[in-house]
């Protein structure tokens, strides 16, 4: 029988089409924790006179980053979100990538408690913050 790898598990989260066409790559990852880069390109540009990453190549990073934090803790796949509050708090800064860290704070039988922070520069100084829901599936049977 396989033991359970929450880096393999991120990892399959992060190998969707979506999260690939983003270049959304992990850059570090333990159970309920994940830390996940999306590199600043000129075709994720929202607007070409800022040259600052788009509001939706976020949200997705967000989203992503927060199911990934779920699926290193729970061994039987993914979660569709429930819901997902995103706070944006400023631009982020020109030509910058943005990394995010997705905590799985809370697990119930049927649903998964996820916050996150997307920031470019600084930690400290965040581009915007997630609260988000997951909804799990009945664990399987061994």
């Amino acid at each position: 029988m396989d033991s359970f790898d929450p880096k393999a598990a991120a990892e399959r989260m992060l190998n969707s089409p979506h999260a690939v066409a983003l270049g959304l790559a992990l850059i570090n990852v333990e159970p309920g924790r994940i830390t996940v880069r999306t590199p600043w390109r000129e075709d994720l540009v929202g607007d070409p006179d800022t040259q600052v990453i788009a509001g939706g190549v976020i949200t997705t990073l967000l989203d992503h980053s927060c199911g990934a934090a779920v699926s290193t803790v729970r061994a039987n796949g993914g979660a569709p979100t429930l819901d997902l509050r995103i706070d944006y708090m400023r631009a982020a800064a020109p030509r910058a990538d943005v990394i995010a860290t997705a905590h799985c704070y809370k697990l119930t039988r049927s649903i998964a408690f996820v916050r996150a922070v997307a920031w470019d520069v600084d930690e400290s100084d965040p581009v915007a913050t997630a609260q988000a829901a997951f909804a799990l599936p009945p664990e399987r049977a061994a």
